[in-house]
């Protein structure tokens, strides 16, 4: 299983598949084609379906068009095999003659994988890749999942955390203090601020659920700005672990330290479920995406208030089985409705799997392993119109 630094992936908004991904793609073809006369890139499957509101044609063209003219081409309706998120990168002489062409795959959380590649990484960093054989190896060693963490990545995972909470932090307070409409066409007023200055004025209890609304608000128009975030574990559902710990850094003033823990515990549980099923809306919907982010954040939540393994285990169950059949239907292909809004309703549900989960003694019936199966197979039942595609769903309530 890959390291957690692919679940935590610091970039622009506003995809990790439709933008993140892409971008690395055509950055990768420019480096091995130069001296090209021109290019065309043929965008396939949900790419094409949503790529104009995701802004995937951009993010190609910056990086290609400076070196030499690049035509997109759209196709929709075609979906290749290996996933929807397909690409096709062509390169051709003065002369009109094709020089190289590849076609690459956008598989989530800012991944690509060229035609033929395994989409297993070629180094795995954990030698254990369920939540089950963890989950022993924590109760048999009497260490938490964070400390399984350390002993497989090292060290320097630390480091790049403290970077990962930074920019996390800063999405929050830039969020919290922007105000005007978010591009896109929809007329969408960022409302973090407002919801951030509201929860001032009620008592503790709802004061405390406001903030966390407004708070994964704000990095959720950050990320629908085309703002720096982190993928958690993608951009579509970067506000919901954000919103979590910057909340209860603030409101219970845990340390540093116990912050990053935190958070290597959720993206030991992201890293799980991206091992053996997806994060990618157009694979699976958006239980991959705020799902996932639920469960991750659940499990951080747990951890900073002194969980058992087994009841960080029920938390991320609890936050992942409860968002499983999520459709993801972005209306014009933007990730703004119903997206901003998950991402915060998500976030108050991740607590409150946390608060369900400390009041047992963590034993259930459903395991997180399972739920990561059951998600997978649901994810590949839905209907490709209610995959990231803008063709079903609220996507087409006018």
């Amino acid at each position: 299983m890959e390291s957690i630094k692919q679940i935590f992936k610091i970039g622009y908004g506003p995809s990790s598949s439709h933008t993140m991904g892409p971008l690395k793609a055509a950055q990768r073809f420019l480096q091995e084609t130069r001296g090209a006369a021109s290019r065309r890139v043929t965008l396939y499957g949900s790419l094409a379906a949503t790529g104009k509101g995701h802004l995937t044609d951009k993010a190609i063209l910056d990086a290609l068009l400076p070196d030499a003219p690049c035509e997109i081409v759209w196709q929709p309706d075609i979906f290749l095999p290996f996933h929807p998120n397909g690409m096709k990168f062509e390169a051709f002489d003065s002369e009109g003659n094709m020089m190289a062409d590849e076609v690459v795959y956008s598989i989530g959380g800012g991944d690509i994988v060229r035609e033929g590649e395994s989409r297993q990484p070629a180094h795995n960093v954990y030698e254990m890749s369920t939540i089950r054989e963890i989950l022993d190896w924590c109760d048999k060693n009497g260490m938490s999942y964070w400390e399984y963490v350390d002993r497989c990545e090292g060290p320097d995972v630390w480091d790049y955390l403290r970077e990962v909470w930074q920019v996390m932090s800063e999405a929050v307070e830039r969020g919290i203090e922007a105000e005007g409409v978010l591009p896109g066409g929809l007329g969408i007023r960022r409302k973090a601020v407002s919801y951030y200055v509201h929860a001032a004025g009620y008592a503790d209890s709802l004061k405390s659920r406001g903030l966390v609304y407004a708070y994964a608000l704000a990095v959720s128009e950050e990320n629908a700005s085309g703002g720096k975030i982190v993928t958690a574990p993608t951009c579509g559902s970067c506000g919901i672990v954000p919103a979590v710990l910057y909340h209860l850094y603030k409101s219970k003033n845990f340390s540093e330290k116990r912050l990053l823990r935190a958070l290597a515990t959720a993206g030991l549980f992201g890293a799980v479920v991206k091992h053996n099923a997806s994060v990618s809306g157009a694979e699976v919907g958006c239980q991959g995406e705020v799902g996932v982010a639920c469960a991750m954040a659940a499990a951080a939540a747990s951890q900073l208030f002194g969980g058992t393994p087994a009841q960080i285990e029920y938390s991320a169950e609890m936050g992942l089985e409860h968002h499983l059949g999520l459709t993801c239907d972005p209306v014009c292909g933007l990730v703004q409705i119903p997206c901003i809004e998950r991402n915060a309703y998500a976030a108050a549900r991740a607590l409150d799997a946390n608060l369900y989960a400390a009041f047992s003694d963590g034993r259930h019936s459903v395991s997180f392993d399972r739920i990561v199966e059951v998600m997978k197979q649901t994810g590949h039942d839905l209907p490709s119109l209610y995959k990231e595609t803008s063709q079903g769903g609220l996507a087409v309530i006018n």
